[in-house]
This record gives C-alpha cells, sequence and structure tokens, in this order.
C-alpha cells in the first residue's frame, strides 16, 4: 500500500524552504496524525540533534512511522557535499551522512542524499566529480546495507546540479555502482524541470525508485500548480510502489492549509 508522509523541518538557522511544518516536532507529528498521515520526513540539524528515545516515544504517542531523513544540512550548515574536489571534506561529508544513516535505521527509514550531493565545481572535470561521487555512495551504500536500510539518491533539477538530473541518467549511475542498497528518490517538482513525461519516466524505471516527493510544478502542495496528477498515480500502482509519498512542498498558504491540501490530494489519488 502507498503510504503518505509529510515533511518536518527541525533546523533553526533556515527559515524558508519546502517543508510542510517547522521548528516542534512534536506539534508537527500531532497535526500529521490528526490529518491521518502515516509517516513524517524529518529535516534535522545531524544525527544527534534529536534524542532516539523522545523520537520513539512521539512516533508511538502519535502512530507514526519515520519515512526518511533528510541530509542536506550538512551542506546548508556546514558546506560539506560528497563531490568536495578536497578529500578531507569529503570524508567529513560521508561522516555525516553515515551518522544520518544510522540513526534513521533505528526506525526502519532511508536516509536521503539530495542537496549533498553537490555539484561540478567551476573548472573541475565532471567526469573525475562522478568518480567521487560514485565512491562516497559505494561507502554508504555498505553502511546502510550492513543496517538493514536502502539509502534514498535524489536526483536534482538542473538549476541545482549538472551532476543527474533524470531518473534516467540517475539509473545509469546507479547500475554503475558496486552496491544494489541505492534506491531513487522520484521528487515530482524536479521531475517536472526535466522529464519529458512523468508517469513514463516512473513506469521505465520503477524498479529504482524507492520514494517519492509529493509537490506540485511551482513547489507549492499538490493541487495548486499544474502537474497532471492522475496518471502519474497510475503509474506508481502499476510499478507496484509501496513506499511514501511525502510532501516535501512550501507551507503555502500555511502549515496547516498546506498539510490539509496535502492529505485530501493523497486520498484523491491513491485510497
Amino acid at each position: 500500500m502507498i503510504k503518505s508522509a509529510v515533511t518536518i523541518a527541525l533546523v533553526p538557522q533556515i527559515k524558508t524552504g519546502p517543508w510542510i511544518f517547522w521548528n516542534d516536532l512534536e506539534m508537527g507529528m500531532k497535526q500529521a496524525s490528526e490529518l491521518g498521515f502515516d509517516g513524517v520526513e524529518l529535516f534535522t540539524a545531524s544525527a544527534d540533534s534529536i534524542d532516539p528515545s523522545k523520537l520513539e516515544k512521539l512516533l508511538a504517542k502519535y502512530r507514526l512511522s519515520l519515512a526518511a531523513l533528510g541530509t542536506g544540512a550538512g551542506k546548508v550548515l556546514h558546506g560539506l557535499t560528497l563531490t568536495d574536489p578536497d578529500p578531507t571534506m569529503r570524508a567529513k561529508a560521508q561522516a555525516f551522512v553515515s551518522d544520518m544513516i544510522a540513526f534513521g535505521a533505528r526506525f526502519g527509514a532511508p536516509a536521503i542524499i539530495g542537496s549533498m550531493q553537490g555539484n561540478v565545481q567551476p573548472g573541475a572535470d565532471r567526469q573525475q566529480t562522478i568518480e567521487w561521487f560514485k565512491e562516497s555512495l559505494e561507502i554508504l551504500a555498505d553502511k546502510a546495507s550492513s543496517l538493514g536500510v536502502h539509502l534514498i539518491y535524489e536526483p536534482l533539477n538542473r538549476y541545482e546540479t549538472k551532476l543527474f538530473n533524470t531518473l534516467e541518467s540517475s539509473v545509469s549511475l546507479l547500475e554503475s555502482l558496486k552496491a544494489n542498497q541505492v534506491k531513487l528518490l522520484a521528487d515530482l517538482f524536479h521531475m517536472n524541470i526535466e522529464e519529458t513525461a512523468l508517469a513514463q519516466s516512473i513506469r521505465e524505471f520503477g524498479n529504482y525508485i524507492g520514494h517519492v516527493h509529493f509537490a506540485d510544478s511551482n513547489r507549492k502542495p499538490m493541487g495548486f500548480g499544474h502537474t497532471g496528477m492522475a496518471p502519474i498515480a497510475e503509474a506508481l500502482r502499476e510499478i507496484s510502489y509501496e513506499g511514501y509519498v511525502s510532501a516535501e512542498a512550501f507551507p503555502w498558504p500555511d502549515s496547516n492549509a498546506a498539510a490539509k491540501q496535502t492529505i485530501q490530494q493523497f486520498r484523491k489519488f491513491f485510497r
């Protein structure tokens, strides 16, 4: 069964971004539970910024699961990426993500590599950058595998990275890895920029999809843009997707309204 999730940002230094609930973990979980979400996706400052025993109690209290854990704070707060030309910085980035993997694995949740993939730096060799990224992915995939979870890689649009922007190109990356524990995140916002036909890409590369981000073409909650959601939902059913459809969207017009809009749209297309 396809499951619903909503994002909660817990990084005080960040004031804006595509997350529905902000700053208050319990309040966000309480609202998610009352609206009927199955899980929450957390964006945290680090692996040790939340007491795992507290999170375990809150998940049980509000009958929620941890859907996934974002790692982007490593870049935003510390400037870390997995493709930094400096090997010391790459090692620090790997350690940051590794700790996130270990935290999420306690709850059976994968860590997401999005912005921490980095970019091809001006004047740098693209193939060398890709080799650095592959090395990092293999190290981190081994860590995830040892803990019984997948690692999630998110292709971003061309304005955010020059690495891999489509499901097809990302599948080529995954197939070149020695590790097989990496799955793709199909982010509908990024896909609206890069994919020719979203539903067809999902059908073609569905075996590699491990997580879905649910946002409209303008990154507002689904239903506030021009994404044709019905064929996308049908494609996800056709590939027998059973993971989370998680709202990584702007809290527009506010968090409560965005969450209500998201769960209404989720039920419209998936229940």
